[in-house]
């Protein structure tokens, strides 16, 4: 062969080489012949969480998905007080023991979730037998022994909680979010609520948590209330920004612009229940009207993609602040945005679609 041959010859194998190269190939091409998951191409950036309910661990396509992508484990039900603890001298240990049993067996770390919240609490724990409210000594008795019970039982196995869910008010003109909580006690109950869940689990990492963070009214509330915790040697370890966003929202400045405004108070900060909606976002429920579609398109998918873009390079960027990213849920299978706030209305917020397949979003999360 002359010389000009082989080096003819060389180029055209380079060439061939380049263009099946991974950067040129489709992004599925190059996950799909691998073996890694979401929690490994993030392990030098932060942990990757997911939410779970009991069924998803029972085997098959959720199982393998949390185990190949996720390094914790989130209850998304199951700890809350409703669940758990539904009569005074009843407790529902089954369920979150499962998930921890899973946790153990998969070694995934646990959070809890939530101590404290105004949703999802048996009405046993406000009144007394004339169905009138109780005391605020009684009530504030009533939720240590419920907290001290239940952070003791998984002491060692959860190594965060949700300790405070949702305290601060949507309304611009309210401080405090006006619950049954707040009515008794006043705000006293939050920095309880705290000591606590401390005083069982000393080594914990303990979280307020709320959603909406986002917007600037409601942030500097919640940071407020998280400073004046802190300073007041409450000991909460950490502040959670629930991720329940959408195509639409928050913007590039504003999701930095949230992170460093916590970050600024020294505190663990972590992204707790993430989803990008493929609607506007809204908080109440409402009728379905003959504008709601509920089909995945084309536009909202392209839409959802540049958003879980930026959302993840915001987040590589702030790795040194961020304390970990938990996901809402596992894929489009099942999310709480069903039918929440639109009865009858299919979301699809997640990285993984109906078929537990990874979605085009996936990708790009991974692709950088």
């Amino acid at each position: 062969m002359s010389f000009m041959k082989y080096m003819l010859l060389s180029l055209i194998i380079l060439w061939v080489s380049a263009c099946s190269s991974p950067k040129n190939q489709e992004k599925s091409t190059v996950v799909e012949s691998s073996t890694k998951g979401l929690k490994d191409y993030y392990a030098q950036y932060f942990p990757v969480g997911v939410a779970v309910y009991p069924e998803a661990l029972k085997g098959g396509p959720e199982a393998e998905l949390i185990k190949r992508h996720f390094v914790s484990m989130t209850p998304e039900n199951v700890m809350k007080m409703g669940p758990i603890h539904p009569k005074e001298d009843e407790y529902n240990w089954s369920s979150a023991d499962d998930i921890v049993e899973f946790a153990k067996e998969n070694e995934l770390k646990m959070r809890g979730h939530a101590l404290c919240w105004h949703n999802q609490v048996p009405d046993w724990i406000f009144t007394n037998d004339e169905n009138q409210y109780v005391s605020k000594e009684m009530l504030l008795e009533r939720l240590k022994n419920h907290i001290m019970t239940v952070v003791s039982r998984y002491k060692g196995s959860v190594y965060a909680w949700d300790v405070v869910n949702e305290a601060i008010s949507d309304s611009k003109d309210e401080f405090y979010r006006n619950t049954k909580w707040y009515e008794i006690c006043g705000e006293e109950f939050i920095a309880k609520a705290f000591e606590y869940a401390h005083q069982a689990d000393p080594n914990a990492d303990l979280f307020y948590n709320d959603y909406e963070v986002i917007n600037p009214v409601k942030r500097e509330k919640i940071y407020q209330l998280v400073k004046k915790l802190k300073d007041s040697g409450v000991p909460i370890t950490g502040i959670g920004i629930q991720g329940h966003w959408s195509i639409y929202e928050p913007t590039e400045e504003t999701l930095r612009e949230t992170i460093e405004k916590f970050t600024s108070l020294g505190l663990k900060v972590q992204i707790t229940e993430l989803d990008v909606s493929v609607y506007p976002k809204e908080h109440t429920l409402r009728e379905k009207l003959e504008s709601d579609s509920d089909q995945f398109t084309e536009e909202q998918k392209e839409l959802q993609i540049k958003q879980y873009e930026m959302i993840f390079k915001v987040f590589r960027e702030y790795k040194q602040d961020l304390n970990a990213v938990t996901f809402w849920n596992i894929s489009d299978k099942y999310s709480w945005l069903d039918h929440f706030p639109v009865p009858d209305r299919k979301d699809y917020p997640l990285l993984f679609d109906q078929n537990h397949q990874p979605k085009e979003a996936y990708y790009h999360v991974i692709d950088f």
